[in-house]
């Protein structure tokens, strides 16, 4: 069916206002803009603000959903014979090859991060979106392998999986924040990707084994 005037202009609006409490947010910072600021820089009442969105966090983070079942999607779209993992590290590295912005390595995140990291209700909701995208992430698993429900093993795949994107692209934008430029920084951070993903294929069962004899 397609989208009617109203629900076209209704999802317009709703974009518009999204835009416009973006570049209010990364300009002077999250904590330093109100939500009436946003509604009137949006030629919107306030009102009309809280119809869109219940929380002023809600007005930066408008694709959460998206961005908690991305992992999920790509698992649930792989391909013949590809394991979950495998999709996974494609899509990282088609990301990151492309620039695309779900995995966050494109123009403008170290702004975004920074801006993230002056807000202490900003850094709460981060918390609350990587632990949902996890969850969300081992039901997936659990569904696609029809696991039994007290086997953990789903869990600790989505656990082990979700902490490798999300060192990857903490180090990437650590680095951005330090200066660096994306073309810089992509090769090095493919090859921490390759890395990663590799440990997660092989298991870390011999990483950091022993000496092979006691120090005297």
């Amino acid at each position: 069916m397609s989208e009617g005037l109203r629900e076209r202009k209704k999802r317009e609006t709703r974009q518009r206002i999204s835009d416009i409490a973006m570049w209010l947010f990364v300009t002077n910072g999250f904590d330093n803009v109100t939500v009436a600021e946003v509604a009137r820089a949006a030629d919107v009442s306030v009102n009309t603000v809280f119809n869109y969105f219940s929380t002023k966090e809600d007005l930066l983070f408008d694709r959460q959903g998206e961005v908690e079942d991305l992992p999920s999607r790509v698992v649930r779209e792989r391909r013949p014979r590809e394991s979950a993992l495998q999709a996974l590290r494609r899509d990282f590295l088609d990301a990151l090859d492309s620039r695309h912005h779900r995995y966050g390595f494109h123009e403008g995140s170290d702004a975004f991060t920074r801006m993230v990291a002056e807000s202490p209700s900003l850094n709460a909701r981060i918390r609350e979106m990587n632990a949902a995208r996890e969850q969300a992430l081992a039901r997936t698993l659990a569904d696609e392998t029809n696991a039994d429900p007290d086997d953990l093993t789903p869990a600790f795949a989505a656990a082990q999986i979700c902490a490798v994107l999300h060192r990857l692209m903490t180090h990437a934008v650590q680095r951005m924040l330090a200066g660096e430029d994306l073309n810089a920084i992509a090769p090095d951070l493919r090859r921490q990707a390759e890395r990663g993903f590799e440990l997660l294929e092989s298991g870390i069962g011999d990483y950091c084994a022993g000496p092979r004899s006691a120090p005297e």
